[in-house]
């Protein structure tokens, strides 16, 4: 049987641990299949691109969730309602959509007792997955961005939303950057006079970039802010991903077992 590949496709993506992630579990498992990285400049050739590497299946990340939602011959039922998608699978010539990054949020934050009100620093396609599983599941999610474009519908969806400019700071149990700042240079995902705000009043914040501590969490770590980086979610996201490119051929204990050693090595 011909090896099957997969890979991650986005921009930048250099940076990623999903293929030896994803390795390490096709290795433990001995499943015949290769994850490697692909660097997308234009989110509009991603289906063009999927069929001329002769990919099985791929990750989407930043920015090019979007496209991947159009890409798709058919959507599960989930991905659909959310807009987004960031796991493809091809089956039989065709691709089909789905969305890991949800629920591999909601079990990463699940360690954190007590929290019913969250703010998201940024509107993208993570925070548009994200922020309706969070609600299904009694959180009351607030949305902050630096423009008005893409809160539209956040807002025609119910969500309570502002721009910097119409902000109003007030407590937040849980606050979560939501956004590439940080990941290749040292931005804060907010104007620093609206962190210094809202952070001191949060039970605990939250970075979905995982692998360094970002200017957010530091200025979190420095308002002794109990915090986690993305890791977790990275984690949980791919367990589920490698579900759907393996056919749910193996538990999501077993999967676990050999793609959280992507951490410690």
């Amino acid at each position: 049987m011909s090896k099957k590949i997969f890979a991650i496709f986005g921009n930048p993506v250099s940076h990623s641990k999903s293929p030896l992630m994803h390795n390490l579990a096709f290795q433990g498992l001995n499943f015949n299949g290769c994850y490697g990285r692909y660097r997308l400049e234009e989110g509009k050739n991603l289906k063009e691109k999927f069929f001329e590497l002769n990919l099985k299946g791929i990750n989407i990340t930043v920015p090019h969730k979007e496209f991947a939602y159009t890409a798709c011959d058919i959507l599960d039922p989930f991905a659909k309602k959310v807009g987004a998608v960031n796991t493809i699978v091809e089956k039989e010539g065709k691709l089909y959509g789905y969305n890991t990054d949800a629920p591999g949020f909601l079990k990463a934050i699940s360690e954190f007792k007590e929290i019913k009100t969250v703010l998201f620093l940024g509107a993208g396609g993570t925070a548009q997955s994200t922020s309706t599983i969070l609600r299904e599941e009694g959180y009351e999610v607030t949305l902050l961005n630096r423009s008005e474009g893409r809160l539209e519908k956040f807002k025609t969806q119910g969500f309570e939303t502002y721009t910097f400019d119409t902000f109003k700071p007030k407590a937040y149990d849980l606050v979560i950057n939501m956004t590439s700042a940080g990941l290749e240079d040292d931005a804060l995902p907010a104007p620093l006079d609206i962190l210094e705000q809202v952070i001191p009043l949060a039970k605990a914040c939250v970075d979905v970039i995982y692998g360094k501590e970002t200017p957010f969490l530091k200025l979190s770590k420095s308002y002794n802010k109990p915090f986690k980086d993305g890791s977790d979610m990275l984690l949980y996201q791919g367990i589920i991903a490698f579900e759907y490119f393996t056919a749910e051929l193996y538990t999501f204990d077993n999967i676990k077992s050999h793609m959280q050693k992507a951490f410690i090595l």
